[in-house]
């Protein structure tokens, strides 16, 4: 017999979302406030006066961390927001209530999602705020990827007033490598970016290209400056191999470890200590060691694009594939329910899946053209897609998440996909 139930998925469709009810929306910050203002170390810098600035507008942010919604939830108190999130983050339990009371927006990431557009514009009619992270991802080395495609055009169909916030400090203190939190300090500036005018008179292309550069941050580049200590109580390189997974000594891949404060290869011995400054200082005087993480990251990138473009490629893993739920709410910081394995490839054709979903064969495959990049829901232990604007989130076997990440970028652009890295000429600017 048929289930007559709405699936969890059919329920958060129906759903018509509004500005969040204030007293409510007011306590939940002011339980924020008092559990990481000072925790964190979080500081605020204002550019304009927000009670200049009557709703509705927009507010547009470098997606810095996971951690990002205290920080604009803080500075733009007393004024309520709706907060557009992954779609994915509505399953899990811990969060399902607390998005429901803020009227928090889903969105599918890295594909068109008329919902997300419709409510989104159904809170702005209703003089509603609306804060968007336009990465649609929080940062994978420190440094902003470019802002997902369209997002200029969004921002010039709503004519409304955009403002920005600019968080620095946030990857430092909570680095996509690391699920723990590194309290030391943020700084959150608030700023005008466009008034309905600047909208009116540029086009969409310069919006996007303005909006990249208003909010690029490399948060070690800031440390280099500020030299705010990080608490990562001697477990600072913890993990970081996940993300630097290539030796630029011996040029071997996944031979680097993380842990403690050390990030070494087990093939040459090359290696460095990141302190608490996220330093990286080599080990000896013969290790090959580059300036900062996020440059070591663009180095593998660059690698993956020289591999791409050299001819015929080919990246194969065993993974277990993870679904959401119908009927009930994940539980124990899952991000998905695991319904079955199979083999993931990559290749110049596009991303593929050949295994079995719930005891059943299950297949299918993306053009490179229709997939700029996979979402990371918590670490670099997995990654997600969507086919047929279902959820498929993967867990491989190895811990090789960051290639996979890398090479489908670069794929999808070598393809000709509209989601294209910076300009030649941004490519190194902080």
């Amino acid at each position: 017999m048929k289930d007559k139930r709405l699936t969890l998925q059919e329920r958060l469709v129906r759903r018509r979302l509004h500005p969040p009810i204030y007293i409510l929306y007011r306590m939940l910050v002011l339980i924020v406030k008092v559990l990481f203002l000072k925790k964190l170390g979080i500081s605020f810098q204002y550019q304009v006066n927000l009670r200049d600035y009557p709703s509705p507008y927009i507010v547009v942010s470098n997606h810095a961390s996971r951690l990002d919604y205290i920080y604009a939830s803080l500075a733009f108190l007393p004024y309520s927001l709706n907060y557009v999130a992954g779609y994915n983050e509505f399953f899990r339990s811990h969060l399902a209530g607390i998005f429901r009371w803020m009227q928090v927006i889903p969105k599918k990431n890295f594909i068109s999602d008329p919902y997300t557009i419709r409510e989104m514009k159904r809170i702005l009619a209703k003089g509603g705020r609306v804060v968007l992270f336009p990465e649609g991802m929080s940062s994978i080395s420190g440094f902003n990827q470019p802002c997902m495609i369209a997002t200029g055009k969004l921002l010039k169909h709503c004519g409304l007033p955009v403002l920005m916030m600019k968080i620095a400090g946030a990857y430092l203190t909570s680095p996509k490598y690391s699920i723990l939190e590194r309290p030391g300090r943020v700084d959150v500036l608030v700023d005008s970016l466009f008034s309905p005018e600047d909208l009116a008179d540029m086009s969409a292309g310069e919006i996007q290209r303005k909006l990249d550069k208003a909010i690029a941050q490399d948060d070690y580049q800031w440390n280099k400056e500020k030299r705010v200590v990080y608490a990562g109580k001697g477990e600072m390189a913890r993990n970081l191999h996940t993300l630097l997974y290539w030796c630029p000594k011996c040029n071997r891949e996944f031979t680097m470890r993380g842990e403690g404060d050390r990030i070494v290869c087990s093939n040459c011995g090359n290696g460095a200590v990141l302190n608490e400054y996220y330093d990286l200082i080599p080990l000896d005087g013969t290790c090959v060691i580059p300036a900062t993480p996020r440059i070591w990251f663009d180095m593998e990138r660059q690698n993956v694009r020289t591999w791409i473009r050299s001819g015929d490629f080919e990246l194969r893993e065993r993974v277990k594939l993870g679904v959401l739920p119908k009927y009930r709410y994940l539980k124990n910081q899952a991000t998905s329910e695991i319904a079955g394995a199979g083999e993931i490839l990559l290749n110049r054709e596009g991303f593929h899946f050949t295994g079995e979903r719930e005891g059943a064969a299950f297949s299918f495959s993306i053009r490179p053209e229709n997939l700029p990049t996979y979402g990371m829901c918590t670490d670099v232990s997995r990654f997600y897609t969507f086919y047929n604007r279902e959820f498929l989130e993967f867990f491989p076997e190895g811990e090789t998440t960051a290639k996979w990440l890398l090479a489908a970028e670069e794929n999808h652009r070598l393809a000709g996909g509209r989601w294209q890295d910076f300009p030649q000429e941004d490519e190194g600017r902080p």
